[in-house]
């Protein structure tokens, strides 16, 4: 199973950890989409920036 992960807010505002995250999970604008394979540790990195993206399950 993978997770479709979408930025629908800007980061601007956000602290530097939060766009550090950002970065890591490869999105780097508003309404950019990524695919990433589902494990522990990405579905931890998208709960701290969950008020930024939107997921779903594919």
């Amino acid at each position: 199973m993978s997770l479709v992960i979408k930025q629908v807010r800007s980061s601007n505002g956000a602290n530097g950890r939060q766009r550090d995250t950002l970065r890591s999970l490869g999105l780097r604008g508003i309404n950019k989409t990524v695919e990433r394979p589902d494990s522990p540790q990405l579905r931890g990195m998208v709960h701290s920036v969950r008020h930024l993206v939107t997921v779903e399950e594919k």
